[in-house]
């Protein structure tokens, strides 16, 4: 499932060393005959819970010392947005737990999680999506990864939505460049952007602007 960190700009950072991003499997830590990681609830109730055995194993296997910021992807912790994003990036080693069927057993959560993070009010069928979508939020912020500039001017980065954008050709089925993004202009073409950014921001998401 992790395969898309292999591809485009996360990828492109894997192979220049800039981020170094490892999959680990569970199961393989299971002591179970079978690498069963799962059993039923107690206490009964639908789904199935993943056993505490083969997940402490395996974040002790991987984090020895503890070194790692330890995630678990769960819809019960804190909202991830871009404040989250930049605070995680400052760290050296993040260690993402992806959740699966009806959870995870309470304990691990107490003995080896160091901070819950959901991506949104929604369900899915596991954490991998999540941990992708965290790591290549944070991916982005290492230095070297992508241009500095591009973080500085994008949506959420000042806490707005960002500026309309627009490429060649100057115009296309009838529809113009604004003429301000072509006059050469710099202080208006700055000017045009913030309110472009503002509107836009009050327009789709007046939370932000309340905010």
């Amino acid at each position: 499932m992790f395969a898309p960190l292999n591809e485009s700009i996360i990828g492109r950072a894997q192979k220049a060393g800039k981020v170094e991003i490892c999959v680990h499997d569970i199961r393989e830590y299971s002591t179970n005959k079978h690498k069963k990681c799962d059993d039923y609830p107690f206490g009964g109730g639908a789904g199935m819970v993943m056993m505490p055995q083969p997940v402490y194993d395996a974040i002790n296997a991987i984090d020895k010392c503890h070194t790692a910021h330890r995630i678990y992807t769960s819809p019960r912790g804190k909202t991830f947005n871009q404040s989250v994003v930049q605070d995680l990036s400052k760290r050296e080693h993040l260690l993402i737990l992806c959740g699966h069927y009806e959870g995870l057993d309470e304990r691990i959560i107490k003995l080896c999680i160091d901070e819950e993070i959901s991506i949104g009010d929604f369900v899915l069928t596991g954490g991998e999506l999540p941990a992708m979508v965290m790591a290549d939020a944070v991916c982005r912020y290492v230095d070297g990864v992508i241009a500095s500039e591009s973080l500085t001017e994008e949506s959420f980065a000042s806490g707005m939505l960002e500026y309309p954008q627009y490429t060649r050709p100057q115009e296309f089925i009838g529809e113009k460049v604004p003429e301000v993004l072509v006059s050469g202009n710099h202080a208006e073409v700055d000017k045009w952007r913030r309110e472009k950014s503002i509107e836009l921001t009050k327009k789709y998401r007046p939370d932000l602007i309340k905010n």
